[in-house]
Order: C-alpha cells, then structure tokens, then sequence
C-alpha cells in the first residue's frame, strides 16, 4: 500500500500562522501600555523565534508597532485605520436607510444607496417606491462604474489619481447608444458632475432609465458612497432633473453631516446638458 499523503499540511500550516498573529494581536489589545517579545511569548507559550518572525512581519504592515525607548510593543496605526473603515462603512449603512426613505417619499421614485469597489457599483440599500412600474435592484448587486449615477458620483470626488487607475484598469464598455465609452469624454462628464454636485444616468446603462446620483462623505471629507433615485424617462423627465437632483444633494447632505462630514459643497452650475 502506498503511504498517505498530507495534501492538506501547507493550509493548515496558513492557518496556523494567521492563528498565531491574531493571538499575539490579541495579548497586545489587553495590555495599553505595551508588552515586550519575552512576555508575549511566555503568555502565548510559544518559541521566542517564532514571536520574533510574526511580530516583524506585523510591524513591517503596520498592525504592530514598537515602542524604541522601552522595547515594548503595542498595536499599530495601520489596526486603526481598517477600524476606522470599518465603521465608516457600517454607519452608512445604518443612517442612511431613514433619509432613502424620506427620498422615496419627495420623490416618489426608487432610491439607491450604494459603494465603489474594484471599479464597481455595489448596491448596499435600496427602497422602492410605490410606484406600479419601478426599479428593484438586489442588494449586492454589482454594476459599471462608468455608466450609473452613483459610480460616476463617486469618481468625479475621489482623487485625480484613483479615476487615472480607473480609467486603465476598466473597459468602458457600451450598453446602450448613449453610454460614455471615450475616456477623454467621460473625464469631461466629471468635471460637469464636480461642478453641478450630483451626476446623471440619461439611458446609459439601461434604455428607458434614468437615474440622478449625488455622493456622501464621512468624517475624513472622503466619499464613501452615493445615493440616487432611479425610474422611467417619462416620470424622471428633463424637466424634473432640476429639482430631483436638489432633492438627492440635500438628502446625500444629511446622510454626510449625520456621519461627520462638516462642510457640505454648493454645487456651481445647477444645470444638466445631455450630449
């Protein structure tokens, strides 16, 4: 009989070390004042060496930092800013569901809330209004940057450098005769979303669709989501734009200063051209 084969010892091995630098995370959370290598690895009973390999690696990224007067560790900023996100993300998700509300109610139209991710719209929230046609979306949902109110609402306020590697990674691909597919054109399209505060989706993504987006930021002054109400051209007509997207600004308004977000933009030209 031939002998066994342990296919499964490297993963184990993986997880092994991720449990090890979560338990030495772990001892440096209990002690504020800091903790040096001999006592991390007397409290997790583990070789001094392998403390010494997983506490450089956690250093080196950051989660763990070193104190160079008196040779203790504690934890490192780079924990603070992936917490400080992580929050960020979770009071999104939870002041925002009122405000959609009230949206759907001036409105009458289905609103959106939604985040960037990987050149990505992901859908986080969506209220549908009561209208007998209208446009459900399942939360989750990815779609095209390029061609939604609410990914053009977040490129145009995210830095020149983040639209740059946008623009290189992502296909501007055609769903529709009016989707932005130039690069030259769609860097135009928001610089006008930066100018007016809120962005149009005139049929780009969908025919018969129209959407309006405005973008939301937290504490930091970053943007880290967009609203927008989204229904059929013959409701959401050219006349309405106007006053719909004074609407979706105000609300995005609220959703940002209940965040932290203390200094809410005017917008410079209240005006949409279609191309």
């Amino acid at each position: 009989m031939p002998p066994r084969t342990h296919v499964k010892k490297p993963q184990a091995y993986r997880v092994q070390v991720l449990d090890r630098a979560f338990q030495i995370l772990n001892v440096l959370a209990d002690e504020s004042a800091g903790i040096g290598l001999t006592d991390i690895s007397a409290r997790l009973k583990l070789h001094k060496s392998t403390v010494h390999r997983l506490i450089t690696v956690l250093e080196n990224s950051r989660f763990v930092e070193k104190n160079t007067v008196t040779a203790k560790y504690h934890l490192g900023s780079r924990l603070m800013e992936l917490g400080l996100s992580a929050v960020s993300r979770l009071d999104v998700y939870e002041v925002a569901g009122p405000y959609l509300r009230e949206l759907v109610k001036e409105t009458g139209e289905t609103a959106h809330l939604a985040v960037l991710r990987e050149g990505q719209v992901v859908s986080l929230i969506n209220v549908e209004s009561s209208q007998t046609l209208r446009t459900p979306t399942t939360v989750g949902t990815r779609n095209p940057a390029h061609c939604t109110s609410l990914g053009k609402a977040m490129l145009a306020f995210t830095a020149q450098q983040q639209v740059e590697d946008f623009l290189q990674l992502e296909l501007l691909k055609s769903y529709t005769r009016k989707t932005i597919t130039s690069r030259v054109r769609f860097k135009a399209e928001l610089a006008e979303i930066r100018a007016r505060g809120y962005a149009v989706d005139d049929e780009e993504r969908e025919p018969g669709l129209r959407c309006i987006g405005a973008p939301v930021w937290d504490s930091s002054g970053e943007v880290v989501a967009a609203i927008s109400v989204a229904g059929p051209v013959f409701r959401i007509t050219r006349s309405r734009i106007s006053a719909l997207s004074r609407t979706v600004m105000r609300i995005a308004a609220g959703i940002s200063a209940s965040l932290g977000y203390r200094s809410p933009r005017v917008p410079q030209n209240d005006s949409f051209n279609s191309n």
